[in-house]
């Protein structure tokens, strides 16, 4: 479902408003990453002058090797294409070919305690004029946690906060965007869920721009409340060589997602993004062994048993 996003003075007002929160949504969770790590991060400010496939500019901040996490990246675009790329028209044929301006805020956290689990969290929006009608916009995002060592404690508290961010729009979004994050943080080759889900949705304009609009910002607004609490109950705990060397295992499995599966990864590098800011969400060490399985009954095997696996957590 899509919304009216008028042209004008109206539209590039509505544009400003959620650029204005996307940024200060950017420096929040930024500002709350330092205060618990200590390191800052690095500020890139970049912008994709007339002549490239996209125009623009963005903010990606990077913070790499710090006490807390091993890689963070948080990443703000505001760009504007002639074309939609074809991972944005796979289910809206209307709007092939038509020119684009896409914003949002993209973030992956890896913690560098392997008990601490992995978070990605993205709100967006992307508005279309297909000429022969209309410009229209329509919100995407979510968030989802990815554990190597799973508590289930943790599950509940993230799922809890999701459920809480949408219940104010309706009772039946939690189950729809719950499932949709199931769906789509699911790695077909390896048949594997990514991790413990959260929630997910593309393509929602409900209610016209301005409910939509307070529904991107519920969701973006509770993602501290979602993931900080778990990192500060995880973030002590003693680990050694074994839990290492599971954490850069699994963290294969998120390189392969993001790069066979990811519909953002592929809409950037689609588009002539930047790929500095489109790869933030990479891992700083990784490692691949063949046919690797956990022995029964270790706390390893109880990942893929019970965490990796699709469950109503609240």
């Amino acid at each position: 479902m899509v919304s009216d996003l008028a042209t004008g003075t109206r539209g590039a007002t509505r544009v400003a408003a959620v650029r204005d929160y996307l940024l200060g949504l950017q420096a929040r969770i930024c500002a709350a990453v330092v205060a618990i790590d200590g390191k800052p991060f690095l500020d890139d400010a970049w912008d994709k002058p007339a002549g490239e496939p996209l125009q623009g500019y963005g903010l990606t901040r990077i913070l790499e090797q710090g006490r807390v996490f091993e890689r963070a990246g948080c990443g703000f675009s505001h760009v504007r294409g002639a074309t939609l790329p074809p991972s944005a028209t796979q289910n809206r044929p209307e709007l092939t070919g038509a020119p684009f301006e896409a914003l949002g805020v993209s973030l992956v956290f890896h913690p560098r305690n392997p008990y601490v689990p992995t978070v990605h969290m993205n709100v967006r929006m992307l508005a279309a004029n297909p000429g022969t009608s209309a410009e229209v916009c329509w919100f995407g995002g979510g968030m989802d946690l990815t554990p190597f060592y799973g508590f289930a404690e943790d599950a509940v508290h993230f799922h809890q906060q999701c459920k809480n961010a949408l219940l104010p729009f309706g009772a039946d979004l939690h189950p729809r965007f719950k499932a949709w994050c199931d769906d789509y943080f699911f790695l077909k080759h390896r048949q594997e869920q990514r991790g413990v889900g959260g929630i997910f949705f593309d393509d929602y304009g409900a209610g016209g721009f301005d409910a939509a609009f307070a529904l991107q910002r519920s969701v973006g607004d509770a993602f501290l409340d979602a993931y900080m609490p778990i990192v500060r109950s995880r973030v002590d705990m003693a680990y050694g060589e074994r839990e290492r060397e599971f954490q850069l295992y699994r963290r294969g499995r998120y390189v392969e997602f993001n790069l066979v599966w990811d519909r953002g990864t592929h809409f950037g590098l689609q588009s002539g993004g930047r790929s500095e800011s489109i790869l933030l969400s990479m891992p700083p060490l990784v490692r691949w062994s063949y046919r690797e399985q956990p022995q029964a009954g270790t706390p390893e095997d109880a990942l893929l048993r019970d965490f990796l696996v699709r469950k109503d957590w609240v």
